[in-house]
């Protein structure tokens, strides 16, 4: 991961085609450690969560190319590598375990970001209903030791079909469910990393679980 992160850092300075094409065998060193990572993520994790078995890495991790057609920003490459691990690879929407590289930036995630209207809908009717199953697990002393915040993204009214006097409003309110965990660069370049990622993972299960069941 050290070799990673010092493209990455390089990257960031040098944000252009001309030091890209120069350097791309060691874009595609950093891109082939990247999905290593990522295969033995879905290995590891698939022993705790069944749903993402079969999973491919190149299903799973995020192009590092930038879309500038309707941007300001003309930088042409992202200055991180993300793989999101969940049932049906990243463009499924599905609940699931992200983790993102970047030079002072690491961190790794779980649940379920910005989903479309009708599965936020059946999340938040679920969530109703469940709201105190959903507290027991996000409030569980190991999982705030770990993911001590939810993504804080509302609506500032209550959604829509939904009573403004709803005991739990404020949960409903929310646009995505996940929860985030940083390392330092340190513990990215340790040993350790991997181990370290896979524990947080297994932490943030439960929520993916939760998710799922209100999903169908």
């Amino acid at each position: 991961m050290e070799k990673v992160l010092h493209f990455l850092k390089e990257l960031s300075e040098n944000n252009n085609r001309e030091w890209f094409q120069q350097n791309k065998k060691w874009y595609e060193e950093s891109r082939e450690k990247v999905l290593f990572l990522t295969d033995v993520l879905i290995n590891e994790i698939g022993k705790f969560d069944h749903s993402i078995k079969g999973l491919q890495p190149k299903d799973c991790m995020f192009r590092i190319f930038r879309d500038v057609r309707f941007s300001n920003d003309k930088r042409p490459y992202k200055t991180n590598f993300g793989s999101f691990i969940c049932s049906g690879g990243r463009k499924s929407m599905n609940p699931g375990y992200y983790f993102h590289l970047e030079p002072s930036g690491c961190f790794v995630a779980g649940g379920i970001y910005m989903p479309p209207a009708e599965p936020l809908r059946a999340i938040r009717s679920y969530l109703a209903d469940h709201a105190e199953e959903f507290l027991e697990i996000t409030q569980d002393s190991d999982f705030k030791a770990s993911f001590p915040e939810m993504y804080d993204d509302q609506l500032k009214t209550a959604p829509k079909g939904f009573p403004k006097d709803h005991e739990y409003i404020d949960l409903l309110k929310y646009k995505s469910y996940i929860f985030s965990k940083t390392f330092n660069d340190k513990e990215v370049k340790s040993k350790e990393y991997l181990e370290l990622m896979v524990e947080a993972f297994r932490t943030v299960s439960p929520l993916n679980q939760f998710l799922y069941t209100a999903l169908g």
